[in-house]
């Protein structure tokens, strides 16, 4: 017996980083790049490596130049991880597993620390291989926390929203309501029609990127605190998500576009960003496009009014590392 499965990298149209603080958010899936997972009927169980888990190099500084892209640790040890959340839910909802073993394999196209989700994108991907082969059927509304286990389980911060996103693909908009979430032990999530959305460009850095918020940022600890600077700010967040919201279902989608500019605005306001992170925004805004991030940094989204302008994007970029493009956010 063999299964695949494939998950998308995304892009948080608007609403983020509340998602993390009980906010709002939407966000679609990004299927030009993609986490591929591979899972065959074998004797024992076997993770077969990926480039980013190779070990042998020409020489030192392809070595050198390995770890500054992919880090010290590769893919494996989410693979491993979601298997071992797998077992654990499994065990917890009193579900037998079948006595069999597997093999699996894993690759992606999905560019590295732009911020488009490419680990939970593997995770997703694996849970998805795991669940057909072992005829597991987990709640659609409970995989995002399955996924987001996994990653607290690698100590990795992060928010439910490109779980979410992943699992339920095309575009959607997620309430994560405290009140709600405790109750449900999830948010509430609707599937919006991509038909609704504007023209939508995304921009990352094709070179060596990090989000930009990973150091020098302690936002989480302010609201843990309750400062009403970031307590407020995440309950603005949330209110651009809702108004896109209301905008898209209502028709009126070429008009988002300063709701994204306010997000960015907002969040810049907050955080320590980096040059490269604010000039990628200000070059889309010099030609009229609106810019916010898509994730962390190193990658942004926006909205653009027609072919001309989109075609000065591109030129707005041609003396960076930087690459344009259309999403793909439905199967289409």
């Amino acid at each position: 017996m063999a299964c695949e499965a494939t998950a998308y990298a995304r892009a948080g149209l608007i609403g983020n980083p509340s998602d993390g603080y009980f906010g709002k958010t939407i966000s679609f899936t990004i299927r030009n790049f993609a986490a591929k997972v591979s899972l065959y009927e074998h004797p024992e169980v076997e993770i077969i490596p990926s480039m980013r888990d190779r070990s042998t190099y020409a020489s030192m500084r392809d070595l050198v130049q390995d770890v500054q892209v992919y880090g010290y640790y590769g893919a494996i040890r989410l693979v491993k991880a979601t298997i071992r959340k797998f077992s654990d839910y499994c065990d917890a909802e009193g579900i037998g597993l079948a006595n069999k073993n597997f093999l699996i394999r894993y690759r992606t196209t999905i560019p590295r620390h732009v911020g488009m989700a490419g680990s939970s994108a593997l995770v997703t991907a694996t849970l998805r291989c795991l669940m057909e082969y072992y005829e597991v059927e987990i709640p659609k509304e409970i995989q995002p926390n399955v996924i987001l286990s996994v990653e607290a389980e690698l100590g990795i911060s992060a928010g439910l929203q490109d779980r979410v996103i992943q699992v339920y693909e095309d575009c959607v908009f997620m309430d994560f309501d405290e009140a709600f979430m405790k109750e449900h032990g999830h948010g509430r999530y609707e599937e919006l029609d991509p038909e609704l959305l504007p023209n939508l460009y995304i921009a990352y850095r094709t070179g060596l990127a990090e989000g930009s918020e990973v150091f020098h940022n302690n936002i989480r600890e302010r609201w843990h605190n309750g400062d009403p600077v970031v307590v407020d700010a995440m309950k603005e967040f949330a209110s651009y998500a809702q108004q896109v919201r209301d905008l898209l279902l209502a028709g009126k989608g070429s008009e988002i576009g300063p709701l994204l500019d306010k997000n960015f605005d907002l969040r810049r306001s907050l955080y320590r960003l980096s040059d490269d992170n604010i000039d990628l925004v200000e070059r889309a805004r010099s030609v009229g496009a609106s810019a916010k991030f898509a994730g962390s940094g190193g990658a942004i989204v926006g909205t653009y009014e027609n072919e001309a302008m989109f075609q000065r994007l591109i030129e707005a970029y041609q003396d960076s590392d930087t690459a344009v493009l259309k999403p793909q956010i439905t199967r289409g």
